[in-house]
């Protein structure tokens, strides 16, 4: 009784160090994951959807209507300086993030699904990144044929780039 109560035990402990991500393409070459406790929709909507604001950072692509809200859609590959994909697209698909009373819609490639992951895969991105994607990330995941980026919610929403010095 005792080795099956350790064994739960040790269950329990292990299942506390998964997560659950979303996983996605930036672009063609670079993957991504996003914590799906800050992930409120992953939804692809025609570009038609999104209404462009003149003078705002060309990663900016403009408002949209979630819900009850207007929210800011931002081209994430282009915010990242990464190769960014073909604007002829009929769709965006959007990843609807929000940490407390910020919310944002980040445009990216492909939405694949989700996955699980212990927290002790990720590793420091330093050396394996353009140190221009450091302050935006977690971590990274090195697999055989690519690195995934483990994306940081909160640092994306309070970027310099989105935040306006008239606000």
């Amino acid at each position: 009784m005792n080795q099956q109560h350790n064994s739960l035990k040790n269950q329990s402990i292990s299942k506390n160090r998964e997560n659950s991500y979303l996983e996605f393409k930036l672009n063609q070459q670079t993957g991504a994951l996003l914590s799906i406790n800050h992930i409120q929709e992953a939804i692809a909507i025609p570009i038609t959807s999104v209404t462009a604001i003149p003078n705002m950072p060309n990663c900016i692509l403009g408002l949209m209507n979630w819900g009850s809200h207007i929210i800011w859609v931002v081209d994430l590959p282009k915010m990242f300086n990464l190769e960014c994909f073909d604007h002829r697209l009929r769709q965006y698909n959007i990843i609807v993030i929000q940490i407390e009373a910020m919310i944002l819609g980040l445009v990216v490639q492909e939405i694949k699904g989700t996955t699980k992951l212990n927290i002790d895969d990720i590793c420091s991105p330093l050396g394996q990144v353009a140190s221009s994607l450091v302050p935006y990330l977690c971590g990274c995941i090195v697999q055989q044929e690519e690195i995934l980026l483990v994306l940081d919610a909160k640092n994306i929403l309070e970027s310099n780039i989105l935040i306006s010095e008239n606000a």
